[in-house]
């Protein structure tokens, strides 16, 4: 990718996101971090310790089990709705190009919640969870 001066870098997962900045340029990226939050949440076998639901057919004397609701799984969907207002915040006070790094279910969620002004100035997304690298390192797999 040619992360140009300026541009604007989400890196996210369902626990932590990082807003970070380019300095330098395509051939040298310079992130610099602007933003970033972690969830702190219960493990998800706090989360539901219901037994699932079950379910009568309207004949019969069937029975069915529900599905237990992935409360671990909303908790994520929503801070990625956070990062990606987050994102649609910064974007409104600056210019430059935009580009996402997330793992492929959290990119998902990002690009359902875009707001438009994210989603005009939207370079590149890499399906790839780089959280867990130092700005350094994320800078080096972008610029590959």
């Amino acid at each position: 990718m040619h992360i140009r001066h300026d541009a604007l870098i989400l890196v996210a997962d369902g626990q932590k996101y990082l807003l970070l900045r380019n300095q330098g340029d395509f051939r040298a990226p310079a992130l610099t971090v602007e933003g970033g939050a972690e969830r702190k949440g219960a493990p998800a076998r706090a989360m539901g310790t219901d037994r699932p639901g079950r379910s009568f057919a309207s004949t019969g004397t069937a029975r069915s089990a529900l599905d237990e609701t992935d409360f671990a799984a909303l908790a994520e969907a929503r801070f990625a709705g956070e990062a990606a207002a987050a994102l649609a915040e910064r974007a409104n006070g600056s210019s430059g190009d935009i580009f996402v790094a997330a793992p492929p279910d959290t990119l998902a969620e990002l690009r359902r919640r875009y707001s438009p002004a994210v989603k005009a100035r939207l370079a590149g997304e890499l399906d790839k969870n780089l959280t867990g690298h130092t700005v350094a390192d994320i800078a080096a797999i972008l610029s590959r």
